[in-house]
C-alpha cells in the first residue's frame, strides 16, 4: 500500500487502518451485506430515526440488539448505551469488536423473564416484537416498562403485517406477531399515555398511510 494518498487530506484513512486496522461487520451485518446490500441501509436509517428521537438522553439501552452495529449511531447521540440480547453468540460478538471510542455496555438478557437489571431513561427494540407470540408479548411491555425512569421514552420498531407478503422465507420464519398500523398503536396505548406511530419505506420515514408502510416506529411517552 502507498505511504500516502494522491490527495493527502485522505491520508487519515491509512493512518485509522495503521493503528487501528479495518472495521469488521457484526454478524448479522455481514450476512446482509454478502446477502443483500441494499437491507443494510434500511438497517442504518432505522438507527438513524431512533438516534435523533433519544438525542440527548442520559442512559439508554436497547433490547434485542444483535449484533449491535448500527447501535453506534445511537451512541452518537446519548451520553451512555446499553445493549441487550438472548443470544450469547451476538453479546460475544460485540465483545470481540469493542472500540475504546465507542464503548457500549453488552449484556446477555431474556426480556420475557423480567426487566432490565437498571432502570433507564430511554429504551428503545427493533425487530424484536414481531419474534414474540402475542400470548407473550404482554411480558415483554411490562418489563420493558419496569426498566424505566420516570418519564421515559420508549421506540418499538417492527416490520408491518402487510409487508410479510414480500418478505423472504429467512424473515418469515421468525416472524409470528406482525401488526397492521391501528393494531400497533392501540396495543402500545395499553401501557403508555401518549403513542405516536411513524411509517418506514425502505429508509424514508414519513406519516403517511399505514397500509402502504413496510415497517412501523411507535414512539411512546408517560408509561401508565
Amino acid at each position: 500500500m502507498s505511504v500516502s494518498t494522491v490527495e493527502p487530506q485522505y491520508n487519515n484513512c491509512l493512518e485509522i487502518v495503521n493503528n487501528k486496522g479495518l472495521t469488521t461487520l457484526g454478524l448479522m451485518s455481514n450476512q446482509v451485506w454478502h446477502d443483500d446490500p441494499r437491507r443494510l441501509t434500511f438497517m442504518l436509517s432505522r438507527y438513524k430515526f431512533v438516534a435523533k428521537m433519544l438525542a440527548g438522553k442520559n442512559k439508554a439501552a436497547e433490547i434485542g440488539c444483535g449484533d449491535a452495529f448500527g447501535s453506534r449511531i445511537v451512541l452518537q447521540e446519548v451520553n451512555q448505551l446499553h445493549v441487550y440480547d438472548i443470544d450469547p453468540i451476538f453479546i460475544q460478538d460485540i465483545k470481540n469488536r469493542t472500540d475504546a471510542k465507542w464503548l457500549m455496555d453488552a449484556n446477555i438478557h431474556d426480556i420475557l423473564t423480567g426487566p432490565l437489571s437498571q432502570k433507564y431513561d430511554a429504551i428503545y427494540s427493533l425487530d424484536v416484537i414481531e419474534h414474540i407470540a402475542n400470548t407473550k408479548e404482554h411480558l415483554y411491555m411490562n418489563h420493558i416498562v419496569q426498566s424505566l425512569l420516570p418519564h421515559g421514552v420508549v421506540i418499538i420498531g417492527a416490520p408491518t403485517l402487510e409487508s410479510q407478503n414480500y418478505a423472504s422465507p429467512q424473515s418469515k420464519a421468525g416472524h409470528i406477531n406482525c401488526k397492521s398500523g391501528n393494531d400497533y398503536k392501540s396495543f402500545f396505548q395499553q401501557y403508555f399515555h401518549h403513542v405516536f406511530i411513524f411509517s418506514m419505506n425502505d429508509e424514508v420515514v414519513h406519516t403517511g398511510f399505514y397500509p402502504m408502510a413496510h415497517y412501523l416506529f411507535a414512539l411512546c411517552c408517560e408509561a401508565k
